[in-house]
């Protein structure tokens, strides 16, 4: 029987996407490692690899198509031996969704006078069992099946861990499992609660009054987490105003001095915000974390992400370790992350994670505002433009580069006092860069 060869799931938060072009046709032998299509999510065009061996059956979803759902079959794979035959998509697509997603329909109870009825109860806790979090090759689970191997104990040696059918052998032949080289990941947060959806806006406009943009998948996938973040993650913000000027001088008298060609670099405000809220991190571990329903998480590192505006849409690509680099390290980094965003080409290790995140709308004239926490983190900084502003100090009136940054905390992992030291430690920093080499 052909193995079905499913729609990858590309990053956690990866729900469909669009198959770009095959890479491959029917006929075709593969083995684990060759590039079978480039698929498009919500955030970039990737690569999908073959995770098995074997010789391409059937295509069944041709390349151009929108809104392939993860897990859909896309293709069959044959083995040694087989041949290609009639393939019932409904019922695939049926077996797929049940023993992969892990959700199962409320089951009525079963009456008295049919006690037949209890066969589909038991039928229904079947997939009950399958755990959509381990990660698997349909044909590595079928040899799982055929030899007793419990699946969920294995780890996986193919892309992205997922467990292929070497590593269903190699444990057969040992006459066990292996354990997991991690704990499994824990179920995400309750479900977003049930609430009446607003009224359709087009129920308040005349036709032709308004032009429909189709949501894309990157807006889609903005809408459903920023949505999620703002409903299930308890916010409270702290703004802090940050004099600048010696940030400004020390910034001019560097860039005057920059090296120019290949080490050149242009450092920016955002840079030094960058490497002050690392720091600060340092100093306040307990913002450098994430929440989970057992335990919260403290990050060993300051893996910052950086919010990119992109003509059709947002993404925080992350400068991993930045407390270990320096400012022009991190400068032609964020440029580099930035440019790539904008071209779709980022993977997704470079934009998911990260312990902390930073918003700076200072550059479109923006004083303050607040961000939306983006999750797993649990905290965002929100940055605003620096401006001349009257100040006091000793008594004496002056002006000052002043530039407000608010804080947006997760309230399940950070306390008012903990953000507050936070924000203590970046605006030294921040006021005193020298303190930076520290």
């Amino acid at each position: 029987m052909a193995t079905q060869i499913l729609m990858p799931a590309l990053s956690p938060t990866m729900e469909e996407g669009k198959l770009s072009k095959w890479l491959v046709k029917e006929g075709d032998a593969v083995k684990s490692g060759d590039i079978l299509a480039e698929i498009e999510t919500d955030k970039a065009t990737m690569e999908f690899e073959a995770v098995d061996e074997g010789r391409i059956g059937k295509i069944l979803v041709p390349e151009g198509s929108e809104g392939v759902k993860v897990n859909q079959p896309i293709a069959t794979l044959l083995d040694e031996g087989e041949t290609a035959g009639p393939v019932d998509i409904s019922s695939a697509m049926k077996s797929i969704k049940e023993a992969v997603s892990g959700e199962t329909k409320p089951q009525e109870a079963p009456k008295k006078a049919e006690p037949p009825a209890a066969k589909p109860a038991q039928q229904a806790a079947a997939p009950a069992k399958a755990d959509h979090r381990v990660f698997a090759s349909p044909l590595a689970r079928k040899i799982a099946e055929q030899a007793g191997v419990d699946i969920a104990a294995l780890s996986g040696s193919g892309p992205r861990g997922r467990i292929v059918k070497a590593d269903v052998e190699a444990a057969r032949k040992s006459g066990g499992a292996k354990p997991p080289a991690k704990a499994a990941m824990q179920p995400s947060a309750a479900a977003v609660p049930s609430i009446a959806p607003l009224p359709d806006a087009r129920l308040f406009y005349k036709d032709g009054e308004y032009e429909e943009i189709p949501h894309d998948s990157m807006r889609k996938a903005i809408a459903k987490r920023l949505t999620q973040a703002k409903m299930l993650i308890p916010h409270f913000y702290l703004t802090i105003d940050c004099n600048i000027d010696e940030l400004m001088t020390t910034r001019a008298r560097l860039n005057e001095r920059a090296p120019k060609g290949e080490d050149g670099y242009k450092l920016s405000v955002n840079d030094f915000v960058v490497k002050a809220s690392a720091l600060a991190l340092l100093r306040v571990p307990q913002v450098n974390a994430s929440w989970t329903e057992t335990a919260i998480l403290r990050h060993k590192h300051a893996d910052i992400g950086v919010a990119v505006a992109l003509d059709f849409g947002l993404i925080t690509p992350i400068v991993f370790r930045a407390e270990e680099k320096g400012l022009a390290v991190i400068s032609n980094e964020v440029k580099q992350l930035a440019e790539r965003a904008r071209a779709r080409k980022l993977k997704p290790q470079e934009y998911e994670g990260g312990g902390f995140s930073i918003s700076n709308l200072g550059m479109f004239g923006i004083k303050d505002f607040t961000a939306v926490i983006n999750p797993p983190q649990s905290a965002i900084l929100a940055v605003g433009m620096g401006e001349q502003r009257a100040v006091v100090r000793d008594g004496i009136l002056r002006t000052a580069t002043m530039m407000s940054v608010t804080l947006s905390c997760d309230h399940r992992v950070i306390d008012g006092a903990t953000g507050a030291r936070f924000l203590q430690a970046f605006k030294s920093y921040i006021e005193e860069p020298a303190a930076m080499l520290l």
